[in-house]
């Protein structure tokens, strides 16, 4: 039932990026973002109210998602991957680990928050800040990550 909540708003934050003719990196930033806004705002509300979270929070995401990715290119997100990945894997909780883009003057960061292991799966997980400057504008966004068997960590929201 939630799937469905999140599935139709991704669509048509899809639908819409790719009717505005923008680039790849734009379009990547918000189905990102509206992914991530979409499950931020389906942990609200019961019933048509949780309906209302998720397209606000669609809404949102694919906005804030949209600046970020028109702007970054393939070197600023690959710093900041290998950045995530390095401090989700050996940074304590609160210790924040940075990068910067010398060319493109893009930069930003990312704050291991809380770590905790599933109790399920025992696999180890962790919620994080991650700040982006573009442009001199700054965006931040929340997110959880999980470690894999190979040790690599993936958002799972």
């Amino acid at each position: 039932m939630k799937a469905r909540y999140i599935v139709i708003p991704v669509m048509m934050a899809a639908l819409v990026a790719g009717c505005e003719g923008q680039g790849t990196k734009q379009t990547g930033g918000t189905l990102l973002g509206a992914v991530g806004g979409a499950v931020a705002g389906a942990q609200f509300g019961k019933g048509s109210g949780q309906l209302v979270g998720v397209a606000l929070g669609t809404l949102a995401g694919a906005m804030i998602g949209s600046e970020i990715g028109k702007s970054l290119d393939n070197a600023d997100r690959a710093m900041m991957q290998q950045t995530t990945q390095r401090t989700l894997e050996t940074a304590p909780t609160g210790q924040t680990s940075s990068w910067t883009n010398p060319d493109s003057g893009n930069a930003g960061s990312v704050t291991p928050t809380r770590t905790y292991q599933k109790p399920q799966t025992n696999e180890y997980c962790r919620e994080y800040q991650q700040t982006v400057i573009v442009g001199g504008e700054e965006q931040q966004a929340y997110g959880t990550a999980c470690r894999q068997p190979d040790g690599s960590w993936k958002v799972v929201n």
